[in-house]
């Protein structure tokens, strides 16, 4: 009787739940997460917190700790839709560790959050695949995470990710708008696409209003719709550093959600301007077709999306070679976008002059 009752009883797994899925996407992932670790990293995968070996923070006289949280939006749509998942981590990872790098903070580490209806295993592992090679490019460490199933919340192919992470910057190094001075030069940073934000704008102009299939090859792109919309976010942390120590930066800007002007204001100083001159660069084709085909007025567009610009840094006027030198060496294209000047009859914040090139 008791074997029957057992049988045609309730259990975790009648309910949706398959632990012994999540325990194989578990041991699939490791490897990846291995290559992420940095020496304070003390264990590995498998216990209840990452731990990080804070003792390597007695080499700062006064270390401030920046943390910050994100996901990557809409944009895992498009993931599932395209059945690839090992390039939604590097969105994930440059949405958070390229906001800490923002106050000259050197990133930690990073854990993550992805959540799913149904665990597959290989494709939890390819998730995680990608958040570790963000971390790589990031100079992070992935210290731990949670995989959670929602069977009934969410339907069997469907996920959604986010990601925490921890960063530390000497106290006379911090980074913000105090340093500001006008005539400081503003630098741009390219970004690789539409990285992380707009999606909603995007996914509602070009598939639902216009019916484009992602398989819909774009001659502008030289690829499909859909290869496009997935191009990873530069994660642009370590480009960030690197320029910290060979110019005098006075501020970053990372462009993200409310799109160049926007971000570019929260830095600025009261009693200062930042002017930036749309005819110093041109943005990718996407933008264009974004705007096109959704009869999407630029005002909307440049406060919804990147434009082509993902990261800013504000530095003094003779150190703009020097940077762009140091970027170039890199491999990030930049360029001198505008300046910082007094306020005069504009309100303290940004705005953007003139017309795009072409």
């Amino acid at each position: 009787m008791s074997e029957t009752h057992a049988a045609s009883g309730a259990s975790y797994a009648a309910a949706g739940v398959d632990i012994e899925a999540g325990d194989r996407a578990v041991e699939l992932m490791k490897e990846w997460v291995k290559k992420t670790q940095r020496p304070e990293v003390l264990g590995g995968l498998g216990g209840f917190a990452g731990l990080f070996d804070a003792s390597a923070l007695k080499r700062y006289e006064r270390p401030l700790l920046a943390s910050a949280t994100d996901g990557v939006g809409t944009k895992v749509d498009i993931a599932r839709q395209m059945g690839v998942y090992d390039t939604i981590g590097h969105d994930l990872v440059a949405m958070v560790m390229d906001d800490i790098v923002v106050c000259g903070a050197e990133p930690l580490f990073m854990t993550d959050y992805i959540c799913v209806g149904k665990v597959h295993p290989e494709r939890v592992a390819a998730i995680v695949k990608g958040i570790a090679e963000g971390c790589v490019l990031a100079g992070t460490a992935l210290v731990g995470g949670e995989t959670a199933e929602h069977p009934g919340l969410l339907g069997p192919d469907d996920f959604d990710v986010a990601g925490a992470g921890t960063g530390v910057v000497e106290a006379d190094r911090l980074l913000g708008p105090d340093r500001i001075r006008t005539g400081d030069a503003v630098i741009a940073m390219a970004a690789s696409g539409l990285h992380s934000n707009g999606y909603s704008l995007v996914r509602h102009v070009l598939l639902d209003r216009a019916g484009m299939a992602l398989d819909t090859q774009v001659a502008e792109f030289g690829r499909t719709l859909g290869e496009e919309l997935l191009e990873p976010t530069k994660i642009y942390s370590l480009d960030c550093l690197a320029l910290t120590r060979t110019t005098d930066v006075h501020a970053f800007s990372h462009v993200t959600g409310g799109g160049l002007a926007a971000n570019l204001a929260r830095v600025i100083p009261d009693g200062l301007h930042a002017i930036v001159d749309r005819s110093t660069w041109t943005p990718a084709p996407v933008f264009d077709l974004v705007g096109r085909t959704g009869d999407v007025e630029l005002l909307e567009l440049e406060k919804t999306l990147n434009m082509g610009v993902g990261m800013i840094a504000i530095i003094p006027e003779e150190a703009s070679d020097v940077a762009l030198a140091t970027l170039a060496d890199r491999g990030v294209e930049a360029w001198v976008a505008g300046e910082i000047t007094d306020r005069g009859d504009h309100a303290t914040g940004a705005e953007l002059v003139g017309v795009y090139a072409h």
